[in-house]
């Protein structure tokens, strides 16, 4: 539930699809396992599996 917070400190990013607060990425505003998905996908621009 997102309950509006008294104190700033306390504020935690949290993924925009799945809410998750661990993992997150704030270049993207998701958690690593959204990202995986997306990025999979090609959902993500300029993203793609590093091969070398």
């Amino acid at each position: 539930e997102s309950k509006k917070l008294k104190f700033k400190v306390r504020y935690r990013n949290r993924c925009r699809l799945c809410g998750r607060a661990r993992g997150y990425l704030r270049k993207f505003g998701v958690c690593r396992l959204c990202f995986r998905e997306l990025a999979l996908k090609g959902e993500i621009p300029g993203v793609r599996k590093a091969s070398w």
